[in-house]
């Protein structure tokens, strides 16, 4: 028997009550991410039709869309699957958030003007503001926010296109990540932002390739956590 779930949020309706293929997909991208599909469970496409009021259609599009952006499979003549969550798969996913967030430190150093390094001292001033009363959603959010804010820096969109997707494959385990960083995540944004003001390339690239480092087996013990959330109901 499968868990209860939680309804999911139907998003913004157009004029006739349907829920805008943006939205749409939002809402999918959103119930993936905080797994209120347990990994490898098959989606119903009939029964998320009728809990967001729209046809099958749309739905299938935006779960082909999930496809493509990596959060659930496709197995041809069995339907859609919530993607599992695979230690070495997330391992590659840090790897690779790696080497583009020093390489975007490296361009912004270089690219930024003051005041927009400025601007991200206020993304951050914000951040940890709030750090130490807000969700841990909200707060990996925040840790996004900051880490978009200095790609962007780069004018590369497709570097900040490629993060963006990466995040959103790691962000459940980010989540469960968080809950015990909260305090040193925000003074390493602090330090890797002093260096790039100070026009300091080599210091902010060690500095964020520190800050992004995992270890394999910090990842796996990140999964048996998120598994034991996931199972238990504590989802965030």
């Amino acid at each position: 028997m499968s868990r209860e779930k939680k309804p999911l949020d139907q998003g913004e309706r157009g004029a006739a009550g349907a829920a805008s293929p943006a939205s749409l997909y939002d809402t999918l991208s959103a119930a993936m991410v905080r797994f209120q599909y347990r990994p490898g469970e098959r989606l119903n496409e009939g029964a998320i039709a009728r809990d967001l009021g729209v046809s099958r259609t749309p739905v299938r599009e935006a779960l082909s869309k999930l496809v493509a952006a990596g959060l659930i499979d496709h197995e041809p003549g069995h339907g859609f699957f919530r993607r599992k969550l695979d230690p070495k798969e997330i391992f590659d996913l840090y790897e690779l958030r790696q080497q583009i967030e020093v390489s975007a430190v490296r361009l912004a150093v270089h690219r930024a003007t003051p005041q927009q390094l400025d601007d991200v001292d206020a993304i951050l001033d914000r951040s940890m503001a709030a750090a130490h009363e807000a969700s841990v959603e909200i707060v990996v959010g925040f840790d996004e926010q900051f880490h978009d804010a200095i790609t962007r820096l780069t004018g590369n969109v497709e570097m900040l296109r490629s993060l963006q997707q990466i995040n959103a494959r790691i962000r459940f385990v980010r989540w469960i990540d968080m809950r015990g960083r909260r305090g040193g995540t925000q003074g390493e944004h602090r330090a890797i932002l002093d260096a790039m003001k100070a026009r300091d390339a080599a210091r902010g690239c060690d500095l964020m390739e520190a800050h992004v480092q995992r270890r394999l087996e910090q990842i796996v013990e990140a999964v048996r956590e998120g598994y034991a959330s996931i199972y238990m109901g504590n989802v965030a």
